[in-house]
């Protein structure tokens, strides 16, 4: 699938970046044609030589090499590639992307691209969340940056949370991912967008993929979602002009280009980015909300021992759908709400659109025998009032982009 592919590989400075050195070989391994650009900070963790030797080819730090640059080496670089990696994204990288600032040979070439780039960011979990970082991602993704990570664990400062950089495996699929999909046109916040799309000047939000409720530091409470839904509505929303904000759990899934993503983990946090968002016209509630919380985190790992397992006191999470639903000043025109059922589908999710007053609710089957959980495909039945509409067996994309035909078709409504 990647051989014969061309990566420009950018690392810039984080102890992440020894992962880069095993990304290297993996993408070798694959036919993958590597060059790689290091920033000054960079060379103080992993040697040029090392790099040198596993792209088998020159490595590139100096934006004043007159050799290179006499070649104008900076848009060389920039041009020969299929795709632009940042692997480690450094904060303060992200920072100069989202800046536009060209003052070192990584940001020349990234300024100098006409490629789509790919990052794999990774910091410390309080410079992860803070609002200038999440800001310059939110200004990256609307610029077609896709980014892939980063988890959540034991972090190199000691202290536990987001700001781990993507496994080399993750990278290597989300390059895939990127490589397979057709160049997406630039989003609304660019200026550029859909021309004449349908749902140009409309703003929506979509929440997608798992919540993760910590028991302990190494420990949650989860499900199997994947959130390939949920991103595959943010892109045909956005892919029909809507200002698109996606608050998504931890998945595996790159972010589609054009939307703004805000990466969340718990429930709490989900319905504050959600708040955060509003006001919004559409709000399409595609995560898989974990029902169910521990009350009172443990601030260290759980031991076994011969008492036997831990009796864990479960909260009730907040409800999102019915909150965003039910909101007085606020509310969107449109409030679309999943219901993930194992039986007594439709009727469970009549039950349910009534109890949470939202305007749609899309039932599906989520059986272990249904495969949607992880899977390519769905079967949906768009409950609206009274009507039921009974969807044929589709791909999530396809799903998407009859929903967000759906969706515009009620906003052309007078």
């Amino acid at each position: 699938m990647l051989h014969g592919r061309r990566v420009l590989l950018i690392l810039s400075g984080g102890i992440a970046a020894y992962k880069s050195l095993d990304l290297i070989r993996r993408l070798r391994e694959r036919g993958v044609a590597v060059r790689a650009v290091m920033t000054a900070a960079a060379t103080h963790f992993v040697t040029p030589l090392a790099v040198a030797a596993l792209c088998e080819d020159k490595v590139y730090t100096d934006l004043w090499s007159l050799t290179d640059e006499s070649e104008m080496g900076h848009i060389r670089l920039s041009r020969e590639a299929d795709l632009v990696v940042v692997a480690p994204a450094s904060a303060d990288l992200i920072a100069r992307m989202a800046a536009g600032l060209a003052d070192d040979l990584a940001t020349t070439v990234l300024l100098a691209s006409d490629k789509r780039v790919l990052i794999a960011p990774t910091m410390n979990l309080v410079m992860w969340a803070h609002p200038a970082t999440q800001a310059n991602l939110a200004t990256l993704a609307s610029r077609g940056v896709v980014r892939v990570g980063p988890g959540s664990g034991e972090l190199a400062c000691g202290e536990i949370g987001s700001g781990r950089m993507a496994e080399p495996a993750e990278i290597v699929t989300a390059i895939e991912q990127v490589l397979q999909a057709p160049p997406a046109l630039p989003s609304r916040a660019s200026g550029g967008g859909e021309v004449g799309g349908r749902l140009a000047g409309r703003r929506a939000l979509v929440t997608s993929g798992p919540t993760r409720e910590p028991i302990d530091p190494v420990r949650y409470i989860s499900n199997h979602s994947s959130g390939k839904q949920g991103h595959a509505i943010a892109a045909a929303l956005a892919g029909l002009g809507a200002d698109t904000v996606l608050v998504s759990g931890p998945t595996q899934e790159p972010p589609p280009p054009g939307v703004q993503l805000v990466p969340i983990e718990t429930a709490a946090e989900m319905l504050t980015a959600c708040e955060a968002a509003l006001p919004v016209d559409i709000a399409v509630m595609a995560a898989a909300v974990a029902d169910w919380r521990v009350e009172s985190v443990a601030g260290h790992k759980l031991k076994k021992d011969a008492k036997g397992p831990p009796m864990l006191r479960l909260a009730e999470n907040p409800d999102i759908l019915a909150t965003i639903a039910q909101r007085a000043n606020d509310r969107p025109r449109l409030v679309i709400g999943f219901a993930a059922e194992t039986e007594d589908i439709v009727e469970n999710a009549r039950a349910k659109r009534a109890r949470k007053r939202c305007d749609w609710i899309l039932a599906n089957d989520v059986s272990p025998s249904s495969g949607t959980f992880g899977g390519d495909r769905n079967t949906i039945h768009l409950v609206e009032g009274g009507t039921v509409e009974h969807w044929p067996v589709m791909t999530k994309k396809e799903v998407a982009a009859r929903l967000a035909q759906r969706i515009s078709e009620y906003f052309d409504r007078p």
